[in-house]
């Protein structure tokens, strides 16, 4: 019998878990900060680790894509053919500064395990997304040597100052990153055993009001 499909790859995470957790671990060391000019060598660092990723989940074309800023990562998988659809699956590698210190439990760039969970910066917004989306087609691409449809990988490294450069990025590589759905894992779950997809998101809007 053919397992549920958020089964499917429950063997190969079980056999992969240490790997994948460590890896995660290391990426959370970088302390990628983009909104801090001292970091930007770390947000470089970051987006190599994540470029190292890419390949090692068996994308093509594996890019540090260069901004007017920080850099972000590009890698694909195309051999499902023109005829299935291509998603673009989009992320962040860049992290929130961590102040005020003293309100954190544990080191924020020092990822501690604490009741089946992970505190570090960035663990959930949004490098281990990133890394779980890699880890499923690393997964499959081993399981079944193919994807399904095709996929096209782009992680940012300015999401958290604003994306100030990135829209600059998708006009200059629109042919690129042509796509028939965007998926956004920057999200949440309902219930840590309860699978979710956010369908919609929120735009922001801002505004001054001046009352004389």
């Amino acid at each position: 019998m053919t397992p549920p499909p958020g089964l499917r790859l429950a063997p190969y995470v079980e056999a992969e878990r240490d790997r994948i957790l460590a890896t995660l671990l290391e990426w959370l060391r970088i302390p990628s900060i983009s909104a801090h000019p001292s970091h930007a060598a770390d947000v470089r660092r970051s987006a190599e680790f994540a470029a190292g990723l890419c390949r090692a989940a068996g994308l093509h074309g594996v890019t540090v894509l260069e901004t007017a800023g920080a850099p972000a990562v590009y890698g694909e998988w195309l051999e499902a053919g023109p005829a299935a659809p291509t998603a673009l699956v989009y992320g962040h590698h860049d992290v929130q500064p961590v102040d005020p210190l003293e309100l954190w439990h544990s080191a924020p760039f020092e990822p501690e395990l604490r009741d089946g969970q992970c505190f570090a910066r960035g663990a959930i917004d949004d490098k281990g997304q990133v890394l779980y989306e890699l880890e499923a087609v690393r997964g499959l691409l081993q399981r079944d040597g193919r994807l399904p449809v095709n996929v096209k990988f782009l992680i940012e490294g300015e999401e958290e100052v604003g994306s100030p450069h990135f829209e600059a990025l998708l006009v200059a590589e629109r042919a690129r990153l042509a796509a028939d759905v965007v998926v956004v894992s920057d999200t949440g779950m309902l219930a840590p055993d309860l699978p979710s997809t956010c369908v919609a998101m929120r735009g922001l809007v801002g505004f001054d009001v001046a009352i004389r």
